[in-house]
């Protein structure tokens, strides 16, 4: 058993060796809560949820770590504009963070540490870094200097003569523009902490290199993010850590965007769809097909038609299990094990795409053992297709998406007593064999949208493909 990852610091796809046999060590940059989450911000949450789930699959104890930004420009801009404390806009946004990762079933991580909490360690990183002449002192704030270390970069694979660093809010005294902020000068009014140099805030880039030092250690296996955090966030965490005297990360993977007309989703952009949203429209866990099961490397273009796609191809699958259950007569336990084939394409990458395919096939198998009447190899089936979903956080006979078959709860209690009410209309022409008017039911419902399925049990509904 090998798994294989796209390494973004080597540029190819290498072989995964942990640093501890048994153990996987993953560093996730989290949300910076100066808003709710829009779908292109989770997108990195369920990609990263998929290969911790793999990793545990295989048989590995996972160490995961999600930080949350709390404090930045964005956030003390919103704080003015709106008239409320920083820390009001920060909470607020990180519980919806929350309750997005959660409701498209995001495992919680192992931990999630607030950069406001870890001050102290910052503090500490900066001191050692201005000891070995990496860093310098000016006007209030700290700087690191790029040029004091020899390998930044390396990451970006960017030239430094060519370097024009990203501009910061109040960042004086520079010694070379390219050299980035640790810390920042306290302004009146601003949330600031005391350090040896005098009160301020912590740059945007220190903060994960100290929590990662924190929670991990000096060296771990795997950082992660989107690809827009290559540069700076990520090349500026490598400089600071391994100046530090950290070996940091030893594999870097980044997941690509989710796009609208080709620009990635941003607030700033006004092109971001909210989770919140989202998910009155959509089942959750139709949102996770669709943002999850593109290979998390790909850019994902966002459209209704794609989610339309998404829908029906999730349709099939949960239709399938739906039947077996019925057949079998109770539930059926997932495999022990997943099909060879499906685990040779997550061992590639987290080949996604390619192990869908393995779930579609295998369901279509099962629907032909329905179709014949054999009961045991369709139980087979729908066990190897649980224990696939599993790994990819959709089986949807798990308790966390009890009840997601619906469109708002409150909806759907109604909808649900509304078409018991036709069908119970339905089934009693059918009774007194009013063949016409029970077709004519039946089509009327199809045409709402509904897909009715006649099975030992009675009639069932289920939302069709719109």
């Amino acid at each position: 058993m090998t798994i294989r990852l796209y390494d973004t610091s080597a540029r190819q796809i290498r072989d995964f060796s942990p640093l501890n046999d048994g153990c996987v060590s993953i560093y996730l940059c989290g949300a910076t809560v100066q808003a709710a989450p829009h779908i292109g911000h989770i997108r990195s949450g369920l990609n990263f949820d998929i290969m911790r789930r793999w990793f545990e699959h295989r048989g590995y104890d996972v160490t995961f770590i999600r930080n949350v930004t709390d404090i930045d420009d964005k956030i003390i801009r919103k704080s003015a504009e709106q008239g409320r404390p920083w820390w009001s806009i920060g909470y607020e946004n990180e519980r919806a963070f929350n309750d997005g990762y959660d409701v498209l079933g995001c495992l919680p991580p192992t931990y999630e540490p607030r950069a406001t909490g870890h001050i102290t360690e910052m503090v500490e990183m900066m001191r050692g870094l201005i000891e070995r002449g990496h860093a310098y002192e000016s006007d209030g704030n700290v700087y690191f200097d790029v040029k004091s270390f020899p390998g930044y970069l390396e990451l970006s694979n960017q030239d430094l003569d060519n370097l024009l660093q990203p501009s910061g809010e109040g960042e004086t005294g520079k010694r070379d523009p390219r050299d980035f902020a640790m810390w920042k000068r306290a302004k009146e009014g601003e949330p600031s902490w005391e350090t040896p140099w005098g009160r301020g805030r912590p740059g945007w880039h220190l903060e994960c290199s100290a929590m990662a030092h924190k929670y991990l250690g000096r060296e771990f296996d795997i950082h992660g993010g989107g690809i827009d955090l290559i540069f700076p966030h990520h090349e500026n965490e490598i400089a600071q850590a391994k100046a530090f005297g950290d070996a940091f990360a030893r594999y870097w993977v980044h997941n690509g965007w989710v796009t609208m007309s080709g620009e990635k989703m941003s607030k700033s952009l006004g092109n971001s769809v909210l989770v919140s949203e989202m998910v009155k429209k959509w089942r959750p866990i139709v949102l996770r097909y669709y943002l999850g099961t593109p290979h998390y490397r790909s850019m994902i273009e966002y459209s209704e038609e794609a989610l339309r796609e998404a829908e029906s191809a999730f349709a099939r699958i949960e239709g399938f299990v739906q039947r077996v259950v019925e057949k079998a007569g109770g539930v059926v336990e997932p495999a022990a094990d997943v099909p060879p084939a499906f685990a040779d394409a997550m061992d590639d990458d987290l080949g996604v795409p390619q192990a869908l395919a393995i779930v579609h096939t295998t369901v279509r198998q099962g629907n032909s053992a329905l179709a014949a009447d054999d009961k045991e190899a369709a139980v087979e089936r729908l066990a190897e297709v649980r224990a696939m979903l599993g790994v990819l956080g959709l089986d949807p006979l798990d308790p966390h998406w009890a009840g997601d078959g619906d469109r708002g709860e409150d909806l759907h209690g109604v909808v649900d007593t509304l078409v018991r009410l036709v069908l119970q209309q339905r089934e009693a022409a059918r009774g007194r064999k009013d063949w016409a008017t029970a077709d004519a039911i039946r089509d009327q419902l199809n045409q709402s949208g509904l897909v009715i399925e006649d099975g030992p049990t009675g009639p069932r509904w289920t939302l069709g493909p719109r």
